[in-house]
């Protein structure tokens, strides 16, 4: 899978949205908004082909989170995935 081209997440304040540079006129009714560590994800993605273990692979190496299964990370990463499907993040193939 492959994130949507054209997005970018920028920080307002203290929060992460996701935004089409190319808009005139923001749209607040598609606004997206991740905690740190999605976004942190989306930029680690962005123009990259991925897959679920790709992600966790990434939180593994960039937190240091030996503690956490892996079973959670890859349910973690699965609800990321999905938050991204349902609104229409991710490039469809």
């Amino acid at each position: 899978m492959r994130l949507k081209e054209g997005l970018t997440v920028r920080k307002v304040g203290d929060d992460y949205v996701i935004v089409a540079p190319e808009q005139g006129m923001v749209d607040l009714s598609k606004v997206y908004s991740l905690n740190e560590t999605a976004a942190w994800l989306w930029d680690e993605l962005d123009g990259k082909d991925f897959v679920v273990s790709d992600m966790v692979e990434l939180v593994r190496n960039q937190y240091d989170v030996e503690d956490i299964d892996d079973t959670q990370l890859i349910h973690d990463m699965q609800e990321l995935i999905e938050f991204f499907k349902v609104n229409d993040l991710l490039l469809t193939e």
